[in-house]
């Protein structure tokens, strides 16, 4: 396996209390993962430790080939500031900042990038139009144009596919496959088991440790999700012993 993470006994948290703990395992360059588990279990933090956004508590995030700024990451809705007074071409354009930096100029070849990326995710016509008129597919379509122009080989997606229509997470699918015919690695938190199975290959199982890694089909077991829900129940039940402060 050509590998392109590697967890080596990962611990993340928060205020030093672990959200993952001890996780080791590895992402192939190429793969299609997605990131699956309980409420709780972890999966978002997981994400913010790929980026660097949060430094392990103990153990560490190899990342081979390429640095935590050439990683495209879209983050779930809610954290996004829709009242922001931004168009949805800037929004989209911010996908080329690592090109342009902060005071570049979009130009005719970048501007022509940035309609192409808007008419992949279905939003010809909506250049103008302000973020807060948009509807949540709208919104997620224009995120997903954004990383579009990132142009990056590793993709990190927490919730892609909530509060979307259907026509949207079809749409939205098929950027993310045509990423992985492209040989990028997208790693996607999800909760819907049905389209895990469908379209993910591969599945990493959480419930603040590791559950199973591996092929969609040998993860995706009910005794792997009786156990991943028994795990974080546990947790919830008695805090002081999942939640070990580390010093």
């Amino acid at each position: 396996m050509n590998t392109l993470l590697s967890f080596q006994n990962l611990t993340l948290g928060y205020d030093r209390l672990p959200a993952v703990q001890q996780l080791s395992t590895e992402i192939a360059k190429g793969s299609l993962t997605a990131i699956v588990g309980p409420n709780g279990a972890g999966k978002s933090t997981l994400l913010k430790g790929v980026m660097g956004a949060l430094a392990p508590l103990e153990g560490r995030v190899s990342i081979n080939g390429f640095s935590e700024s050439d990683i495209a990451y879209l983050p779930q809705q809610s954290q996004i500031d829709w009242h922001f007074p931004i168009s949805v071409v800037d929004l989209v354009a911010m996908g080329l900042w690592r090109e342009m930096g902060a005071f570049g100029r979009l130009g005719r070849t970048k501007s022509a990038r940035v309609k192409e990326a808007m008419a992949v995710v279905g939003l010809t016509g909506f250049e103008k139009r302000l973020i807060g008129s948009l509807s949540g597919g709208q919104m997620q379509r224009a995120l997903f144009a954004r990383l579009l122009l990132q142009d990056s080989q590793l993709v990190l997606l927490d919730e892609p596919f909530t509060a979307i229509d259907s026509a949207t997470m079809a749409d939205l699918v098929a950027v993310i496959d045509g990423w992985h015919r492209q040989g990028r690695t997208v790693m996607a938190v999800l909760h819907d088991y049905q389209t895990v199975n469908t379209h993910f290959p591969q599945t990493l199982m959480l419930a603040r440790e590791l559950v199973a890694h591996g092929p969609t089909a040998m993860v995706l077991t009910t005794d792997n999700q009786l156990l991943a829900s028994r795990m974080c129940e546990a947790c919830a039940e008695t805090p002081h012993v999942c939640g070990k402060v580390i010093t």
